[in-house]
């Protein structure tokens, strides 16, 4: 806990004084009480069971009085907090190896039920992009915050040749940063046009801490290795600059799958290391599903981390209403055993 006025927390000095204080009123109270030998005789009748009661109300002034001299310090603290906007980017593999049946029914169908499931668990302030990734990567449906949407073009995925996951992460980048000019030269093979006359230039780009831009997240899923388009890692750098996390997915046997296709067969593997790089780097994290139903699962734990966020966030009112209540406790306790207030 942090507190934007710590100057204030100098009042706090007054607590222990405020303490003997009060210490000294009890030993003034009782030697004046020792004249008069009646006032023995009503003690004792009375019972121990007073002497804590006469003490409750004080005790519970001074903490009082404490919480509200914390509460002026203005503290601070890290605590998790409904979104209140966010993007998130469904970046998803449509390589041709997801056609392996090392997953029922099929990687890419199990890939889609868990997709659409994580869809329909989101809160619906949340905005949803879809990019799918073979050869070269395409954006099949912009932030939206209509699920009927994402839903339709989950469905219309068709499957290609080639894995490029690096173009994944730069086109999902670009698709949460639009007007950030960032180069998609490798990603659509066509030469960056030079700038024309009237157009502004390019924004300045200054890196940020990885995983500190805390409105967007990129899901990435896959199941080979990248066999073309520009280096996952540095990818992940760029998303890094940028504050994104990238949590990854992995889906299919770790060992690899035999598959054909059109006449051809490959061997395909799961490249967990360039994941596992991928997700370090952005400060996220990397999941394995070897099965349809731990895919589910990585969604449903991804859906639950995603739709809260910590942020450090001022508590002063807690602990003023916390003061307030003490000081109103400790006056009806006071009239309810006493009959007067102090």
């Amino acid at each position: 806990m942090t507190f934007l006025w710590p100057e204030m927390l100098w009042g706090l000095i007054a607590v222990p004084l405020l303490v003997l204080l009060y210490v000294w009123l009890l030993r003034r109270r009782k030697k004046s009480s020792l004249r008069y030998a009646s006032l023995g005789l009503v003690k004792e009748a009375m019972g121990k069971s007073v002497a804590w009661r006469r003490h409750l109300p004080p005790a519970l002034l001074l903490t009082a009085i404490t919480a509200l001299l914390i509460a002026a310090g203005r503290p601070a603290a890290v605590i998790t907090l409904p979104t209140a906007e966010k993007t998130i980017v469904l970046a998803i593999d449509v390589s041709g190896s997801m056609r392996a049946t090392d997953v029922q029914p099929d990687r890419m169908t199990a890939a889609k039920e868990a997709a659409k499931a994580f869809v329909a668990d989101l809160p619906r302030t949340v905005r949803i992009a879809v990019v799918q990734f073979a050869g070269t990567a395409a954006v099949v449906q912009a932030p939206t915050l209509s699920r009927e949407d994402v839903v339709a073009a989950i469905e219309r995925f068709q499957l290609q040749r080639g894995t490029a996951i690096g173009s994944g992460i730069v086109l999902s980048l670009a698709t949460l940063f639009p007007d950030a000019g960032i180069d998609l030269s490798q990603i659509t093979g066509q030469r960056e046009m030079p700038p024309a006359p009237g157009d502004k230039p390019k924004p300045v780009f200054t890196p940020v801490p990885p995983g500190s831009y805390g409105s967007a997240a990129i899901i990435l899923l896959t199941d080979g290795q990248r066999t073309t388009g520009p280096d996952p890692v540095e990818a992940a750098k760029m998303a890094a600059d940028r504050g994104v996390r990238v949590y990854t997915v992995g889906i299919g046997t770790k060992e690899g799958e035999t598959i054909g296709f059109e006449g051809w067969s490959m061997r395909v593997r799961l490249d967990e290391d360039t994941l596992k790089n991928i997700s370090n780097m952005t400060r996220a994290d990397y999941y394995y599903a070897g099965t349809a139903a731990d895919l589910k699962q990585v969604y449903q734990g991804l859906s639950t981390r995603l739709i809260v966020e910590k942020k450090e966030t001022e508590i002063s009112a807690l602990f003023a209403a916390a003061g307030a209540l003490l000081v109103v406790l400790a006056a009806g306790l006071s009239v309810w055993w006493f009959g007067r207030v102090a």
